[in-house]
């Protein structure tokens, strides 16, 4: 089921299985997907990394997540794009910039708890009925139940990644970095450019992050350019000295030392083996 509006706002809704998945991997422009498991074995491959998830996990994938099936043994997807819902807009709203689709290097599953499962289903069947409603408050009606299925799930989340261990404030300091470097992890490369930005200090960063996460500012850049370098390599013809200037790198023998020292091998190898689907080590 599907909603499309006069100014090419999109929302839909499916059902998925072993036999019917061509959909997930159909992301258009500004698209982004929920992901929700309702069976347990699954299997799929996303930006080339294998993930298994179970009954009752939901994914957050944005237009940038490269995925192939392997096998669904069943789920619900919904995807909306920028006009029908904008994340960075409704931010203050909803709060999950940098949470559930703009985490970075990270894919956001979230386990949703036995407690929580009936609420979200409700919401669920909230949207598929007024999919159905064809009147002149359809789409404020769906975007309000997008919305609160989103607060729903970016409260789970928050939890499980021990966000409530600090205040409202430094939350939001972690989810601005987390999408500034989102926006500029190209061009921008060290901690304190993102903390000039931010108006704080490396070192109050480095503390932030300590609390939730064992990885530091800085391997959260290096690992948003090696997610891109890796998309690059497995997904596109560019060249490797293309790739190397587009991801911000002097010139090819800097950015091959950086692949090497966190993939073990070079850019070729590595592009080598995965589209030949050998093993690289």
């Amino acid at each position: 089921m599907q909603y499309e509006g006069h100014t090419n706002e999109k929302l839909k809704i499916y059902h998925l299985n072993e036999n019917q998945h061509d959909e997930l991997t159909n992301s258009g422009e500004s698209d982004l997907t929920l992901l929700w498991f309702t069976e347990e074995n699954n299997h799929l491959i996303i930006d080339n990394i294998d993930y298994c998830f179970s009954n009752n996990q939901i994914v957050c994938l944005t237009e940038f997540h490269h995925i192939e099936v392997k096998h669904i043994s069943g789920a619900k997807m919904i995807r909306f794009n920028r006009p029908f819902y904008c994340i960075v807009d409704h931010d203050s709203e909803v709060g999950c910039k940098g949470v559930l689709f703009f985490g970075a290097s990270s894919l956001p599953v979230i386990s949703i708890p036995e407690d929580e499962v009936k609420r979200l289903k409700t919401v669920f069947e909230m949207f598929l009925l007024e999919l159905k409603t064809k009147d002149d408050l359809q789409l404020e009606m769906l975007q309000m139940m997008l919305k609160r299925f989103l607060i729903l799930c970016a409260r789970i989340y928050k939890k499980q990644v021990n966000y409530f261990k600090m205040d409202d404030n430094q939350i939001n300091i972690i989810r601005e970095y987390n999408f500034l470097v989102e926006q500029h992890f190209k061009t921008i490369h060290t901690v304190a450019e993102y903390a000039e930005m931010l108006h704080k200090s490396p070192k109050t960063l480095s503390n932030l992050f300590s609390t939730i996460s064992s990885k530091t500012p800085l391997q959260f850049i290096k690992d948003r350019r090696m997610l891109e370098a890796r998309r690059l390599l497995r997904y596109t013809d560019n060249s490797i000295k293309y790739i190397a200037l587009e991801l911000g790198f002097e010139d090819i023998q800097t950015f091959g030392r950086f692949f090497r020292n966190n993939e073990g091998v070079s850019p070729s190898i590595y592009r080598d083996t995965k589209l030949s689907g050998k093993t690289a080590y």
